[in-house]
């Protein structure tokens, strides 16, 4: 916990890519210090196809999910930086959008091994 996930598509032309994209969320929820460095996983789920009413070919959709407890300026700060940060680095993707969801802690399981 916390999960990060990256869903996109046309913007990861290589592996290289997408791991340094994975690596810069990892970098950015970590300087927030909201969130414990070692607790964030982060994972990218690739869109074989969209389709945009606008016309736009390209889309990163970054979903943070945390347990609740956050206060709103601090999600709203972690999906400012998210944003600004993959804008400055990818500048060619045509959407970039963040979400931040709210986890209930007294429903979240998990098990570690």
């Amino acid at each position: 916990m916390p999960h990060c996930v990256i869903e996109h598509h046309g913007a990861f032309a290589s592996a290289a890519r997408l791991d340094d994209a994975m690596q810069l969320a990892l970098s950015v929820c970590s300087a927030s210090s909201i969130m414990a460095p070692d607790d964030i996983k982060v994972r990218c789920i690739e869109a074989d196809a969209i389709l945009f009413g606008d016309g736009r070919r390209s889309f990163v959709h970054i979903t943070l999910s945390m347990l609740a407890g956050r206060t709103e300026a601090q999600k709203i700060a972690i999906a400012e930086m998210l944003r600004d940060a993959f804008r400055n680095d990818y500048p060619e993707i045509a959407s970039i959008s963040i979400d931040i969801r709210d986890m209930d802690p007294a429903c979240y399981r998990k098990s570690l091994v």
